[in-house]
């Protein structure tokens, strides 16, 4: 899916700054995981878990699933 939108001038955010803030408001939530969410802004799992200190989002504890996976994709 594409999304298109215009960000407002107000706003002062390039289109990557919005990117990173909705992905790591989506991690937040729980939507997608630290690595689903590093592996879309193009950093890895560690910049990614580094970059949530900046937006003041605490790091959510992995699931057994995603320990898994970190473990079949090392």
């Amino acid at each position: 899916m594409k999304l298109i939108m215009d960000i407002p001038d107000e706003l002062k955010l390039d289109e990557k700054e919005f990117k990173t803030a909705a992905i790591v408001k989506l991690y937040e939530l729980g939507k997608i995981s630290s690595g689903k969410a590093a592996k879309l802004l193009g950093i890895s799992r560690i910049e990614f878990l580094d970059l949530l200190s900046e937006y003041k989002v605490q790091i959510q504890p992995d699931t057994e699933e995603e320990i898994l996976k970190d473990i079949n994709n090392a």
